[in-house]
């Protein structure tokens, strides 16, 4: 698993419950998108971009997310979600997710999102705290030093 999510300085661990398979007998499509929540809050945590959030009142928004499918999933299984940031915008940032199975060995779904910053308090789009940049940075740059490793 660590070779398939080395890129990935976040790695979320879901066990796939049953009540998540559809009538088609796999994970249901509208499931991995939970997933990606799961793994993105899990980020937000690494960078403490929630603490932020509550002292200043600027936080992230979903703007778009999408998900391509590429083996089913089925119960029982383990998932890795590996979630990283590959651009840094002033007032937003893009993620991608990559979802291996245990049982696969292998990337099962792909995924990305836009997050936007928004101050709640004006309702209206704000740019990122250097802060929040300089955190961002810090934890893209573990997967460097990985990489370097291997």
């Amino acid at each position: 698993m660590n070779e398939l999510l080395k890129e990935y300085p976040v790695i979320t661990e879901i066990p796939v419950a049953w009540g998540e398979m559809d009538a088609f007998q796999h994970v249901n499509n509208v499931v991995y998108f939970r997933y990606f929540e799961t793994a993105r809050i899990d980020y937000f945590r690494e960078v403490a971009l929630m603490d932020e959030m509550y002292k200043t009142g600027i936080g992230p928004v979903l703007r778009e997310t999408n998900c391509r499918y590429k083996l089913p999933v089925t119960y029982p299984d383990t998932l890795y979600i590996g979630s990283r940031v590959s651009e840094l915008h002033d007032d937003r940032f893009t993620m991608e997710y990559a979802v291996v199975s245990k049982k696969h060995g292998a990337v099962v779904t792909t995924g990305t999102a836009e997050v936007v910053m928004y101050d709640f308090n004006n309702k209206q789009k704000a740019n990122m705290s250097p802060l929040l940049v300089d955190s961002i940075q810090g934890i893209e740059s573990r997967t460097l030093v990985q990489q370097e490793t291997f």
